[in-house]
């Protein structure tokens, strides 16, 4: 037997030794199961709000009768009183409206800084991009105590623009961050020829490195937008009235009353209030995912 012929059998022999362990068994253990315990946990907490919003009253803790995981005849009494008897739709935009500013200052802010640290290069860069990173890490539990202070000594207390103008404190840090990271993986040769070329940093950052850094840029948002909207101590902290509410504090304070908890209203309110965010990152996971990537390969 030839040496070609003994490498084809013994290639021949390899591959059919990895064919006889790809079985049902276990593409069931490695791929099926876990799959499934992952989308379970994942998607159980939805399920969970869902029947309980649709649940009604006389079910809710009565499960010697009912089942706690299904729902007999099914009401919408939760959700009209939800929409129509609190004040949770003026929650809901007011929660869009700080959520949305809040993401323009802060990216913003973050592209700036972002673009100086990794492209102009001046001295303490790096230690400046450690420190903005590290910004991030201290706890807002943390800082609400002296930005409560500033708040009512500018004379924002109980309105909207004092969490739009307090939310990019922790908002701005982990942005530039990944902006930095994405920056770095765009080629620089690009901006030596456009400056070779006559063009300003401004036309270099608008015309070149923006385009090219679309989806960092929606990673950012999203993550800006995320946080702005899930957000709780701030809004706590700094709103009092009823109508300035945004949801994650509305439903706590508003539809707990003592020991009285409306499951029904307060599992609707967080349905509701989770679309928008299950939505947003249902259009954009790919670019997500790809600017996650692209900032921490290096």
């Amino acid at each position: 037997m030839t040496d070609q012929a003994i490498a084809t059998k013994t290639a021949t022999d390899d591959i059919a030794g990895l064919d006889q362990h790809d079985t049902l068994m276990r593409r069931l253990v490695v791929i099926y199961l876990p799959l499934f315990v992952f989308v379970f946990v994942l998607l159980f907490p939805f399920y969970w709000m869902a029947i309980t919003a649709i649940k009604p009253n006389h079910q809710l803790t009565n499960y010697q009768d009912y089942s706690p995981f299904w729902v007999i005849r099914p009401t919408l009494e939760h959700i009209r009183y939800l929409l129509f008897d609190t004040s949770y739709p003026g929650w809901l935009w007011n929660t869009m409206i700080v959520s949305i500013f809040s993401t323009i200052i802060s990216l913003a802010a973050s592209i700036f800084a972002a673009y100086a640290i990794e492209r102009i290069r001046f001295s303490g860069a790096r230690v400046t991009g450690m420190m903005i990173f590290l910004a991030y890490l201290v706890p807002p539990s943390i800082l609400f105590i002296p930005l409560a202070f500033i708040v009512f000594q500018v004379g924002i207390y109980d309105t909207r623009l004092a969490l739009i103008l307090t939310y990019p404190t922790f908002l701005i840090p982990f942005c530039t961050w990944l902006l930095m990271g994405y920056f770095r993986s765009i080629p620089f040769e690009l901006e030596e020829s456009a400056l070779v070329d006559g063009a300003t940093r401004w036309q270099i950052l608008t015309k070149i490195v923006l385009p090219l850094a679309v989806p960092g840029l929606i990673s950012a948002g999203i993550f800006a937008f995320t946080l702005s909207w899930n957000e709780f101590i701030y809004a706590l902290t700094f709103i009092s009235s009823s109508e300035n509410k945004t949801v994650p504090v509305g439903v706590l304070t508003e539809l707990v009353r003592g020991d009285v908890y409306e499951w029904g209203a307060l599992m609707s309110g967080a349905l509701i209030g989770s679309l928008p965010v299950v939505i947003l990152y249902s259009f954009f996971v790919d670019y997500y995912v790809s600017s996650m990537t692209g900032a921490v390969k290096e």
